[in-house]
């Protein structure tokens, strides 16, 4: 179970140490796959589009844990859901893909 505080996925501390201002965590799908957020655009290839029903995750980029956003913001902790291969494709392309559209 990961660290978080009040409800807030935004304060997540990943079991690994990450956090979102360290190595980011990243929102993703309910693949893991880090999602575009760029709203009606068109996500760039690797990314996965914005989820129509808004379930979203969070992906931690160093150990591949993936918590579901809607399970933190209902009850206030954070267990983890799944976990990925960050050092595979898809997800390591999408991490990449991710990394590049930041500005």
């Amino acid at each position: 179970m990961a660290e978080v505080i009040d409800h807030d996925v935004t304060t997540i501390t990943c079991i690994c140490g990450n956090t979102v201002g360290n190595e980011g965590l990243i929102q993703a799908d309910s693949h893991g796959v880090p999602v575009h957020i760029a709203g009606e655009t068109l996500p760039p290839d690797g990314l996965a589009a914005w989820p129509e029903d808004e379930d979203l995750y969070t992906l931690c980029p160093s150990c591949g844990r993936v918590y579901r956003d809607a399970v933190i913001e209902e009850t206030g902790t954070a267990p983890v859901a799944f976990q990925v291969d960050v050092t595979t494709d898809p997800i390591a392309k999408a991490i990449r893909v991710h990394w590049e559209q930041k500005p």
